[in-house]
C-alpha cells in the first residue's frame, strides 16, 4: 500500500474519530481546570487564618493598647426579637475594651425596640436610636448604620449584624491586631450559628469562593479590598475621611464597599475567618441560603446581565460535563466527573481552620448547584422585579444601579 492511499484512508477515518478526540479533550480540560483553581486555591490559603488568640496577642509589643481605646459597637436591628437580646448579651459582655453599644431600631414591627429597652436599663453603656421613616435615596439597613455612626463618640467603630453573635474577647483582640498590624480595618467572615454538613459544606464553598479576596487585602495588594457585615470594625477618623455610609446610600453589598471606601482612602485593612468567634444565623439548610442570598448575588456582580448570564451557563457547562463524563466511562470521563473533589483539599484545610471536621468537604462539590441557583434565582427576581425588595421597601435596578459605588 503507498503512502496516498495511506494518507486516503487516514483522512476518512479522521471525521469518524475526531469527537471521540473532542470529547475527550473537553473532558481533560475540565478535569485540569478545576485542578488548577484547586491549587490556586491552596496557594491563597496561606493568608487565611483565624484572628489570633489573646494568650499570643499579649506577648506582642504593639503601639496600640486596646484597654484604653473606647470603641463604639453600631447594629441595624429590624425585627429581630429572636436574637437581639442575646446579640446585646454578649456585646455588652466584651472584655477589657471601653465600650458603648449604639442599636439603631429600624422601624421593627416584633418586639426588637422592647427587648432593648430592658436592656438599656439594665446597662447604661446601650443607646437605642430609633428610626420610623428612612429618608429618599437610602437603604434601610446603609441609613441605619450612617445613623448610628453619627451617634458614635468612640475612636473605632464596630459594625455588626443583629443577629450575630461573639466571644466575649474578640472586640479586644481584633483591636490588638489593628494596632500590631497598623490597620485602620479589620473585618471577620461569619461563622455558622447551626451545625450540620449541608451547611458546613455552603460555608466552607463560600470561603473558598472569596479566598482571593483576603488574600489581597492580608498581602496589600493595591486594588483588593473586602468587608463582611458580621463584623467591620473601623478607626472612625478612617471612616469619615472615606466617606462612610452617606456614600454607600444606595449599595447592596455595603460591608463589601465600605472596605473598597478604605482602601481608596489609603487604609489597610486585614481580613480572618470568623468561625466560632462570630456567628450568624444562615438558616435551617444550605436550600435556605437560596432565598436569602436572592438580593446579594445579582448585586454582587453590579447587575450586569451579561456577566450574571455568562457565568450561570459556565457553570452549568462545566456541571453538565461532569455529570456527562461519570455516564461516558472512559478514562478522561471519570477525569472530568471528579475532578471536583480536586476542591475538597483545600476545602479540608479550610474545614479544618474553622473548627471542623475536614470531612466535611467532601460536600463542597454538591454544595456548587445550590450556589449556582442562588445566583440564578437571584438574577431573575431582581429582573423579573425590576429591582429590590429589602426591609419592606423597593428599590428599582435603575436606581440601585447609579447609586452602586465601583
Amino acid at each position: 500500500m503507498g503512502l496516498q492511499e495511506v494518507t486516503l484512508i487516514a483522512l476518512l477515518e479522521l471525521p469518524e474519530q475526531s469527537p471521540f478526540m473532542l470529547i475527550s479533550l473537553v473532558f481533560l480540560g475540565t478535569a485540569g481546570l478545576l485542578a488548577f483553581g484547586a491549587s490556586l486555591l491552596l496557594w491563597h490559603l496561606k493568608w487565611l487564618c483565624r484572628l489570633p488568640a489573646a494568650e499570643r496577642l499579649k506577648a506582642a509589643d504593639v503601639t496600640l493598647r486596646s484597654d484604653t481605646v473606647r470603641c463604639s459597637v453600631v447594629v441595624a436591628a429590624r425585627d429581630e426579637e429572636a436574637r437581639i437580646g442575646e446579640t446585646v448579651r454578649r456585646l455588652l459582655a466584651q472584655r477589657d475594651v471601653e465600650l458603648e453599644l449604639i442599636v439603631v431600631n429600624d422601624r421593627s414591627r416584633d418586639r426588637t425596640g422592647e427587648i432593648l429597652e430592658g436592656w438599656a436599663k439594665a446597662d447604661s453603656r446601650l443607646r437605642i436610636v430609633s428610626v420610623d421613616t428612612l429618608p429618599d435615596g437610602w437603604l434601610g439597613k446603609c441609613h441605619a448604620c450612617h445613623v448610628g455612626a453619627q451617634a458614635a463618640e468612640g475612636e473605632w467603630i464596630l459594625f455588626t449584624d443583629a443577629d450575630c453573635w461573639t466571644k466575649p474577647d474578640l472586640l479586644w483582640r481584633a483591636l490588638r491586631v489593628a494596632g500590631c498590624e497598623r490597620a485602620d480595618h479589620v473585618t471577620l467572615t461569619a461563622g455558622t450559628a447551626i451545625a450540620g454538613p449541608g451547611l458546613h459544606a455552603g460555608s466552607v464553598l463560600f470561603h473558598l469562593s472569596i479566598a482571593n479576596w483576603i488574600s489581597g487585602v492580608n498581602r496589600d495588594l493595591p486594588n483588593s479590598y473586602v468587608g463582611f457585615g458580621a463584623f467591620n470594625l473601623v478607626r472612625a477618623e478612617a471612616y469619615r475621611q472615606c466617606g462612610g455610609y452617606e456614600a454607600l446610600r444606595l449599595t447592596v453589598l455595603d460591608d463589601v464597599r465600605l472596605g473598597l471606601l478604605l482602601r481608596r482612602a489609603g487604609k489597610r485593612t486585614r481580613a480572618f475567618l470568623g468561625a466560632d468567634d462570630v456567628e450568624a444565623h444562615w438558616g435551617s439548610s444550605l436550600w435556605k441560603v437560596v432565598g436569602l442570598m436572592e438580593k446579594n448575588y445579582f448585586a454582587a456582580l453590579e447587575f450586569r446581565v451579561l456577566l450574571a448570564l455568562g457565568l450561570i451557563a459556565f457553570l452549568a457547562l462545566l456541571g453538565g460535563v461532569v455529570v456527562l463524563g461519570a455516564v461516558g466511562g472512559t478514562t478522561a470521563g471519570w477525569a472530568a466527573a471528579l475532578s471536583p473533589f480536586c476542591l475538597s483539599v483545600p476545602g479540608a484545610i479550610l474545614a479544618r481552620r474553622l473548627g471542623w471536621s475536614g470531612w466535611v468537604a467532601l460536600g463542597v462539590p454538591f454544595a456548587i448547584p445550590v450556589f449556582v441557583c442562588a445566583l440564578a434565582n437571584s438574577t431573575y427576581q431582581t429582573l423579573r422585579n425590576g429591582g429590590v425588595r429589602w426591609r419592606d421597601t423597593f428599590y428599582s435596578i435603575q436606581a440601585l444601579r447609579a447609586g452602586e459605588v465601583r
